[in-house]
């Protein structure tokens, strides 16, 4: 009797799954066969934006816009002042709800800063202070150089630390984040006794140009002047270290910090016409660097984020969904504006459907990076098959952004452009990143990607499936 039961059982159970299996399977036919209905509307957004008369919109409207207003740090009068002629211009383009945010950023600033060789002999170092980082005493620091290549070998020769002016000449390791941590040298130095730390740029190729970015301070460790300097500086330093030279630096820093002020997050939409609680969101980052234009870093992101909602709108389209567009703000100190808003808005986290970002650059967009499950994965990929006209169809599994990283890391499904980055870091944080960095066919095809993924995502019948998979998930290729 208890057999029969166990098998009575197990036919049920079988049943269910099987059930289950047809009714996913019926749900995932119906959703290619909505994908491959948007084909037209697909074609249209394209044409607009790579051949029509979008074409070059969102290259001008950002030209316009670092042109005025150049480079936008966080706390600074001219981001905000950036930040108002945005909405004015989003008003303008007949987008909806347009409104800011408000984030409490930090407000650091730069001021005078230099750094000279004065031994073996008289040679200005081209540097740039790292983001947050104390000043010098107002005479500066004159110290001898102790130049290492490894955070292991400053290990080793901490008993010549003391005192010393700590450069890091460390290999570019094939990627941005290997490298990066250097950045964070002032820690190991000061933990030895240097009394500064000079870091040799974060990027594979320099032309005497020294990188910024953002650096994180130790609470245990004392603070001590830190910044950065070029390839060229730091392996000629390298080679006189090495063949027994003293080098002798003097560096002057006026940076402080002073206490956080207000900023805003930028927010644009379209309103859905059925669901208009579920949201599809687009963005990219609206400040900057102290440096160059930031219009690759990340005022482009931004832009195609707003053209991919104009394109929409241009068409007279209004998919079921809300299309909302995103101007992050405080993204260069630890993506400020992303943990606020997420945390504002998290209560409401079940109605994002998709949220993406681009914060890579524009060039040479062919497709688009996705993270969700598999099944969520499917549908994206018949999605982005839609983009053939322009050749745009790769997918792939891995987003590089970081102020989405916390709806994904909330299993939410998530995107970035696919872009050839293998430049992107020759421009990042330094005074190259400017308008003549980008290419306004590029900025056309990646303004469409942004605005067909969006639209159609925003359209379908149902939002994209976010649980984890399971065993009843099925591959399908229809």
């Amino acid at each position: 009797m208890e057999s029969l039961l166990k098998v009575l059982l197990l036919l049920v159970s079988l049943q269910c799954v099987s059930q289950s299996v047809l009714r996913y399977q019926s749900f995932h036919k119906d959703v290619f066969r909505e994908i491959k209905n948007h084909r037209k509307i697909a074609a249209d957004l394209i044409k607009l934006s790579v051949d029509g008369a979008a074409k070059n919109q969102s290259y001008n409207r950002l030209a316009e816009f670092v042109d005025t207003f150049g480079f936008r740090i966080a706390g600074s009068k001219n981001l905000e002042n950036s930040i108002d002629y945005v909405i004015q211009k989003l008003k303008e383009d007949g987008l909806e709800n347009v409104h800011g945010e408000t984030v409490m950023v930090p407000h650091w600033v730069r001021g005078y800063e230099s750094a000279k060789m004065i031994e073996p002999r008289i040679h200005p170092l081209s540097m740039l202070g790292l983001g947050g980082s104390i000043g010098t005493p107002p005479e500066g620091i004159t110290a001898e150089a102790l130049v290492v290549r490894s955070f292991d070998e400053l290990k080793k020769r901490s008993s010549e630390a003391k005192g010393k002016i700590i450069v890091f000449n460390e290999d570019w390791a094939g990627a941005y984040y290997k490298t990066v941590p250097y950045r964070d040298g002032a820690v190991q130095a000061s933990e030895v006794g240097g009394v500064a730390s000079l870091i040799r740029s974060i990027t594979p190729f320099s032309i005497n140009s020294p990188h910024t970015g953002i650096q994180d301070y130790n609470a245990t460790v004392k603070k001590i002047p830190t910044a950065c300097i070029t390839i060229e500086d730091a392996e000629m330093m390298a080679r006189m270290a090495a063949r027994g030279d003293k080098i002798v630096i003097h560096l002057k820093m006026d940076a402080k910090t002073n206490p956080d002020v207000e900023s805003r997050n930028l927010v644009a939409e379209i309103k859905g016409r059925t669901n208009p609680e579920e949201v599809v969101v687009v963005s990219g980052h609206i400040d900057s660097w102290d440096v160059g234009q930031g219009a690759m870093d990340d005022g482009c992101g931004a832009f195609i984020s707003w053209q991919a909602l104009s394109l929409v709108h241009q068409l007279g389209l209004r998919p079921k969904r809300t299309l909302r567009a995103i101007f992050w703000t405080a993204e260069e100190q630890g993506s400020i504006g992303a943990y606020k808003y997420f945390n504002d808005h998290k209560s409401d986290l079940s109605n994002y459907d998709l949220v993406m970002e681009s914060d890579t650059g524009t060039l040479s967009p062919s497709g688009l990076r996705f993270s969700g499950n598999e099944a969520a994965t499917e549908i994206v990929r018949a999605v982005v098959d839609l983009l053939d006209p322009i050749g745009a169809t790769n997918l792939t599994t891995r987003v590089d952004v970081s102020d989405i990283v916390y709806w994904q890391n909330a299993l939410v499904p998530t995107g970035s452009l696919f872009v050839d980055a293998s430049k992107y870091f020759y421009f990042h944080h330094s005074n190259g990143d400017t308008m003549t960095v980008q290419n306004s066919h590029d900025m056309d095809v990646a303004s469409a990607i942004f605005a067909v993924v969006a639209y159609v995502v925003a359209d379908l019948e149902d939002m994209l499936p976010r649980k984890p998979s399971n065993t009843t998930d099925i591959r399908l290729s229809d």
